[in-house]
């Protein structure tokens, strides 16, 4: 048996014990936090998770695209304003193009148009294009073949056969947004664009020719960088059986950032370009 009491009386025993105490209360006071600061972490953890409980439940604030002063068609603002809201676009700049009305918006990546103009498409009425039609030479394609294609395209920039620089919309059909070429006298495509009908403007053998001023001002910065996305609306059948997953955005005040819309005087009519700081 170890006699504990003999201790007692050893002066090198209790120095040993103070010294060994002395040295358990430093370490205990550099391993735990002070408690000023373990009651504050406690303290704030509660608000913390309260503040991102009340982040979850936020409701969803409807998003509207801005067309400034341009007036679109029904259909137009409903996938507009889709886009902006579900952001389909994928952060990319995207166009809508409105066959019935011949008319196609261009927008920047955040739903905010950069510019409108009539445009000329496929003589054609329909909503599909023929299949392998993009293969085909050109004066192999019958008229009722000439259609613009709806639904939704991953654009992005190239160049034709002939080596001009166009947006792709459907590679595979052969369907590019490019400059008008007034070729044939006899089609009378600077007029047809001109038309106030987009009934008139119903010439192409599908492709999108736009205006060549819209074209560089508009198309080019900002769909023929990169990527982008453009939208056909359908003309025979709903918008809504070409976009399946568009939806209505409840109307709500739109934030306006600035912008201010002018004509330009030597592009064609109705062509509108948007500038701003």
């Amino acid at each position: 048996m170890i006699d504990f009491s003999s201790w007692r009386h050893d002066p090198d025993v209790i120095n040993g014990l103070k010294q060994g105490c002395l040295i358990g209360v430093a370490v205990t006071v550099l391993i735990l936090p002070p408690w000023s600061a373990a009651t504050s972490r406690l303290r704030a953890a509660p608000a913390t998770m309260a503040a991102t409980s009340a982040q979850q439940q936020l409701p969803h604030e409807p998003r509207l695209a801005d067309f400034g002063t341009a007036q679109p068609s029904a259909d137009a603002k409903y996938i507009a304003d889709w886009v902006a809201d579900s952001g389909d676009n994928r952060r990319l700049a995207f166009a809508i193009l409105d066959k019935r009305d011949a008319r196609v918006y261009v927008f920047d990546s955040g739903a905010r148009l950069i510019g409108t103009s009539p445009v000329l498409l496929g003589a054609a009425p329909g909503d599909d294009s023929v299949v392998g039609i993009g293969k085909r030479p050109i004066n192999q394609v019958q008229p009722e073949e000439r259609t613009t294609p709806a639904g939704r395209f991953v654009s992005a920039p190239g160049r034709n056969a002939s080596g001009e620089d166009v947006v792709w919309v459907d590679y595979d059909a052969a369907v590019s947004m490019h400059r008008v070429r007034p070729i044939d006298p006899k089609e009378r495509r600077l007029e047809r664009l001109a038309s106030p009908d987009p009934a008139e403007r119903r010439i192409s053998y599908g492709c999108i020719n736009v205006p060549v001023a819209f074209f560089e001002a508009v198309v080019q910065p900002a769909l023929a960088s990169g990527q982008g996305v453009v939208y056909v609306l359908p003309e025979r059948k709903p918008v809504q059986e070409a976009f399946g997953s568009a939806y209505a955005v409840a109307p709500v005040p739109m934030r306006m950032v600035g912008a201010t819309r002018q004509q330009i005087p030597d592009a064609a009519p109705g062509f509108v370009h948007a500038g701003g700081s």
